[in-house]
């Protein structure tokens, strides 16, 4: 059976994710996330997270997926002995070497490798499997063709984005933010934060979606140039994503309004439940004006946050 799995930015965040229909919910420690801390969420919220989802049956996946310092790595097994005496269920990393010393001390803990190891094809996913990822997230413009093969070759789950931001290079690889704030600093507990630096407990600040001046020597200068970073929703999709084994359909949207992300959770558990139930006979259609509603309310959010998120990268 495909798992549903949500975005919890908060507590309410996590029970209208639960109460419209997901499997299991993300939540993102308190500056590990690579998320704005008004997403994350301290110890003792993961908990009541977790307790929650547990008396309802559902899983709770916790996000630790920046990249420390070698000096901070007593810190981060410090963060996981803790969440993992609530229980948590599974963890979401990137480095492959914070996954290795994750399974040697906490083997009871899944590990997911994050979008942020850009994996793109199954010797990626090999490599990951190997460190100790259960299950990865697989690059967001992989073709559907090769999820099958990549779960098959490597023999990893597959976790794929349904919604989802795109990046002008790969999620979680672009440094453009870093260069518009430079300062950082350590916290009570030693974790260092660098604040243009999504990798290492800053934020991105979307810079890509400005507009941008290129110059090439022998061509013309162009003139309001805007990369590439797009927002997006699969949804035709679906039924073959299911199809070919997918282990985990993934709705990003920490930074979201409560009610959309319940929404969107609602909308795709509909469709989910749709087509297992009649395969041969479910049509995609009727769920379009819906989806259609929600994609305007998502962009005027997005749009929203990307202009403050801009406006405070300049000051």
């Amino acid at each position: 059976m495909v798992e549903l799995l949500a975005s919890g930015g908060s507590f309410d965040m996590v029970k209208a994710c639960a109460d419209n229909g997901a499997d299991a919910v993300y939540v993102g420690a308190y500056g590990w996330s690579r998320r704005r801390s008004m997403y994350e969420m301290n110890d003792d919220t993961i908990k009541k997270c977790a307790d929650y989802l547990h008396g309802k049956g559902k899983k709770i996946r916790v996000a630790i997926n920046t990249l420390p310092h070698s000096d901070e790595v007593g810190s981060f097994l410090d963060k996981v002995a803790t969440f993992a005496s609530y229980p948590i269920d599974d963890i979401i990393l990137t480095d492959p070497g914070l996954m290795r010393v994750t399974k040697e001390n906490f083997p009871e803990i899944s590990i997911h490798a994050s979008v942020g190891c850009t994996i793109v094809n199954y010797f990626d996913a090999r490599f990951y499997r190997e460190a100790g990822a259960s299950q990865v997230v697989t690059e967001c413009r992989m073709p559907l063709k090769c999820l099958g093969n990549l779960k098959k070759k490597a023999g990893v789950g597959v976790e794929v984005l349904v919604h989802a931001t795109t990046c002008n290079t790969f999620l979680g690889r672009c440094t453009m933010s870093s260069y518009t704030k430079f300062d950082h600093a350590e916290d009570e507990h030693g974790k260092r934060h660098f604040e243009g630096s999504p990798n290492r407990g800053g934020l991105c600040y979307r810079i890509c979606l400005t507009t941008w001046e290129v110059e090439r020597p022998g061509w013309h200068r162009e003139e309001g140039i805007v990369l590439r970073n797009r927002a997006y929703f699969i949804f035709d999709d679906i039924p073959d994503l299911i199809d070919a084994g997918v282990d985990t359909l993934k709705i990003q949207g920490r930074e979201y309004s409560t009610s959309l992300v319940g929404s969107m959770v609602g909308l795709y558990r509909r469709v989910i439940d749709g087509y297992l139930e009649n395969p041969a006979g479910f049509r995609i259609r009727p769920f379009r004006d819906r989806l259609e509603e929600l994609k305007y309310v998502r962009d005027v959010e997005r749009r929203e946050k990307t202009s403050a998120l801009i406006s405070e990268a300049a000051n």
